[in-house]
């Protein structure tokens, strides 16, 4: 039996959000809501920045003290603004992770500073090839730089990196990273979607991850383990989802992190589609939380 979660973390892109749909169902608005006004604390934890996370929720009654962990944990704030956490990535890092990378995918860096530039990228045309949908709801914050290196300038350090292609040239990227010189100075996760073949290798501070963000808030805020959940569907999740003392993985996740699940005996949630979060937070509400071993 596990206690009533005090702090729920729960992830985005095909989580949170239906698969074609930028905007949440009414029923995973509600759910948010309720669980909040039961005094259970909600995380959103995104690999999304924060400036392209906040429209999609900012008008469904969450409280402004909603903590946001966006870009992977580089960047921890409030729904109504306030900063609690922000780190960054090494512009010389960066300068060199552009010439292993660049082979891959469209190369991507994100700064902490909203308007156009807050993207940099150098070959549009490339990116959208890949990441269409992304490409035009940012066209805004988008400012081409070639070559690349020449925005990562020392002393204007990104949050992030990013690198997107197929599942094969991300997977490749991620080896060729490893392999590195610069693995010890880089870190790095890994998200995919095999329906579209997309892949997005991120790349991070040293250390920096949705977990890591994930243990600080649930230390500020004085809560166990024991008593955060975890709701994912992608391997940028993975770390959350093992360290959460409550673990949920979506039905659409990919078959490999599905049967990841079952071996660590992490429950498995309906589908983003059939919103699979507001069924397990109308689970916790109900019931309190004391899922049979064998409920998905």
């Amino acid at each position: 039996m596990h206690p009533r979660p005090r702090l729920v973390a729960i992830d985005m892109d095909g989580t949170l959000l239906p698969t074609t749909s930028t905007h949440l169902s009414p029923r995973n608005a509600a759910a948010l809501r309720a669980v909040q006004q039961a005094g259970i604390t909600v995380a959103i934890a995104t690999g999304r920045r924060a400036a392209y996370t906040v429209p999609l929720i900012e008008n469904h009654g969450l409280r402004h003290d909603t903590p946001l962990i966006a870009s992977n944990g580089a960047i921890v704030r409030t729904l109504g603004g306030e900063h609690i956490d922000r780190c960054h990535m090494s512009s010389r890092v960066g300068r060199a992770i552009c010439g292993l990378l660049r082979p891959y995918g469209a190369i991507v860096f994100t700064f902490d500073c909203p308007g156009r530039g807050e993207l940099v990228l150098e070959d549009i045309d490339q990116a959208h090839g890949r990441i269409a949908m992304w490409v035009e709801a940012n066209r805004h914050a988008i400012e081409i730089v070639k070559p690349l290196e020449d925005a990562l300038i020392d002393g204007h350090d990104p949050i992030q990196g990013m690198v997107a292609g197929s599942i094969h040239q991300m997977r490749a990227a991620e080896a060729a990273l490893k392999a590195s010189p610069w693995a010890t100075e880089c870190g790095w996760t890994r998200t995919e979607y095999p329906a579209r073949d997309i892949s997005i290798l991120d790349l991070l501070p040293v250390g920096i991850s949705k977990v890591w963000a994930l243990q600080r808030l649930a230390a500020r805020l004085g809560i166990d383990r024991k008593e955060v959940m975890a709701i994912g569907d992608n391997w940028n999740d993975e770390g959350m989802l093992t360290w959460a003392g409550q673990a949920w993985v979506m039905a659409n996740a990919s078959e490999e992190l599905r049967a990841m699940a079952r071996l660590r005996g992490w429950k498995l949630a309906p589908s983003n589609d059939d919103d699979g979060v507001a069924v397990v937070l109308e689970r916790v509400l109900r019931n309190g939380y004391q899922p049979a071993s064998n409920e998905s």
